[in-house]
């Protein structure tokens, strides 16, 4: 077997049990305590590397590294890297540092009547769970999540690089295929799950990404999820045992988008894309010049024959007719796309991708009909 990394102990793929009923209650456990554990030896559900399942006690151990590189206690040290540079003044692990009337109850459903569940103390499993905060001060860590997209060359926020917050949001390990995965409005959408760094990830048949955590303990339930194409993202808090917020969340996403038929974030068309689609439609129908003009790459008329070319796009601008409009540049990634060539009688769909050459020039062309 491997020996267990960092990694491993962020996508719970370390190999230790799914041990949610029984590390909630080692949350106030000592430092101490948690390293005899260790220490007399773990019992492996899998061999490290080849199998998600939720371990908190990875997670706790995820803290005691932060512990021993920082040389801070974790909660320290979440609360001068994380929580105080937020804003986030209401947040803390120790349910005894927030005044009595600030402080939620929280409650389990026994014997036909709910009954208050005592808090846990803050420990050395703190990593994994019990932080107690506002909706308010949780929306900016959300926020935080959000900014890191789209990808881009901004001033740094200072609290964590957005090519870290990215890492964490992108699927490490895929647990689980659901084909017929169930919408609120009773709908049935194949989904794909996955863990990423800490967190969930999702992508639906609509190609819609979500991100995010549920979250519990005895006497209190938490969910939060954000879809980074759009924007968005939800949170509740309730205070009963493992409570049950996630579907709500669902709900209230499903429902904006089909409200506000809000669209995903789009692709910023890149310089050289926009360059090449312009040479393109230079050369189209014809394309008298294409074997001189610099912009295709080595492979490219290897692989298409001129006069086929010729043939097919006089062939489509024959059955689009005088084109009338050029469409905007719809990039995919900095280095494909596609547009449109509007005609009096039809259209016409040209694609392309370009080189990892510095001077970036067409691989690939496809031209169709619609």
């Amino acid at each position: 077997a491997p020996a267990i990394t960092i990694r491993h102990l962020m996508t719970h793929s370390a190999g230790f049990p799914e041990d949610d009923p029984w590390g909630d209650r080692q949350l106030a456990d000592t430092d101490q305590e948690l390293r005899d554990l260790v220490r007399k030896g773990i019992s492996f559900s899998n061999v490290p590397g080849v199998q998600f399942e939720y371990s908190n006690l990875g997670f706790a151990l995820l803290g005691q590294i932060v512990k021993v590189i920082s040389g801070v206690e974790f909660r320290v040290y979440m609360k001068e890297h994380l929580f105080d540079p937020l804003g986030m003044k209401h947040t803390v692990y120790e349910y005894t540092d927030v005044p009595g009337e600030g402080l939620a109850l929280g409650y389990g459903w026994i014997d036909s009547s709910w009954v208050n569940i005592p808090h846990e103390h803050h420990g050395a499993y703190g990593a994994m769970g019990g932080l107690i905060t506002t909706i308010e001060d949780f929306s900016s860590y959300a926020a935080l999540h959000l900014s890191a997209w789209p990808p881009r060359n901004d001033q740094e926020s200072g609290v964590l690089r957005r090519s870290s917050l990215r890492e964490m949001h992108h699927p490490w390990n895929f647990p689980s295929l659901e084909p017929a995965f169930p919408y609120p409005n009773g709908r049935k959408c194949p989904s794909v799950s996955a863990y990423g760094f800490g967190l969930g990830w999702r992508k639906d048949c609509d190609g819609r990404v979500t991100v995010g955590h549920s979250g519990g303990l005895p006497g209190f339930g938490s969910d939060w999820r954000m879809m980074p194409d759009y924007g968005l993202a939800v949170m509740s808090f309730d205070n009963r045992t493992y409570g049950g917020t996630a579907m709500v969340n669902m709900i209230v996403l499903d429902t904006i988008l089909a409200l506000t038929k809000l669209e995903p974030r789009r692709v910023v068309v890149s310089g050289i894309l926009e360059q090449r689609k312009g040479q393109i439609v230079e050369l189209l129908p014809d394309w008298e010049g294409a074997e001189a003009s610099g912009i295709f790459a080595e492979n490219f008329f290897i692989d298409n024959r001129m006069k086929d070319l010729v043939k097919n796009a006089t062939e489509m601008f024959a059955k689009a007719g005088t084109i009338t409009s050029i469409g905007p540049m719809a990039a995919e990634n900095q280095l494909r796309g596609s547009f449109t060539m509007e005609g009096e009688k039809g259209k016409i769909r040209v694609s392309f991708t370009l080189t990892p050459e510095k001077e970036a020039k067409v691989q690939e062309l496809r031209m169709r009909s619609e």
